[in-house]
């Protein structure tokens, strides 16, 4: 991971993930995310769109099965990963390179949109986008009302009520398996 060139993209996707497999049954999925920026024209006094930046970008195993299943065509979201550069011919013997993110982390932008959150099991540990994780997320775009959303009921929610004041530990003590406290923070 050392020299990767690690970016940040906020865009939409250009069509639905591409889920594809390998001859080995390793899926991987593809797609296109546009990055266009935004700037003030002070003269017509108007936001006005830049140059979209197109980048392809690739995600594997697991991963690529719930973004395909979770992500679709003009989803605004928020990627992070790593820039890859790949050299190739093409039929004609002419030679070309292009530049791919390889997604670590990928969700829907939440700034004009809700999303309902889905655990899913299975995976196979290990990190960087192109493995599983233990316990993955797959997130589903969700249009219902905010009175409607699981998290936008306003009842508060029902804390245990205990006295940590006698802790020592700033009000971070939390039961611990003895029964006793653990000094550690509960996150």
């Amino acid at each position: 991971m050392a020299g990767d060139t690690i970016i940040t993209v906020v865009g939409n996707l250009t069509a639905d993930p591409e889920l594809r497999y390998t001859p080995q049954g390793v899926a991987v999925a593809n797609f296109t995310i546009a990055s266009t920026p935004r700037t003030f024209d002070r003269q017509s006094n108007e936001w006005k769109d830049g140059e979209a930046l197109f980048l392809r970008a690739s995600v594997w195993r697991d991963y690529a099965e719930h973004v395909a299943s979770s992500l679709t065509k003009g989803q605004r979201v928020i990627a992070q990963g790593r820039l890859k550069q790949r050299s190739y011919e093409t039929r004609e013997g002419e030679k070309r390179t292009t530049v791919e993110l390889e997604i670590d982390e990928i969700g829907p932008s939440l700034r004009y949109a809700t999303a309902q959150v889905q655990r899913t099991s299975g995976g196979q540990g290990g990190q960087g986008g192109n493995f599983g994780g233990g316990q993955q997320r797959s997130v589903q775009q969700n249009e219902r009302p905010q009175a409607e959303q699981p998290w936008g009921n306003s009842a508060p929610r029902q804390q245990p009520q205990q006295d940590y004041s006698s802790s020592g530990s700033g009000g971070w003590a939390t039961p611990g398996a003895g029964g006793g406290y653990d000094e550690e923070p509960p996150f």
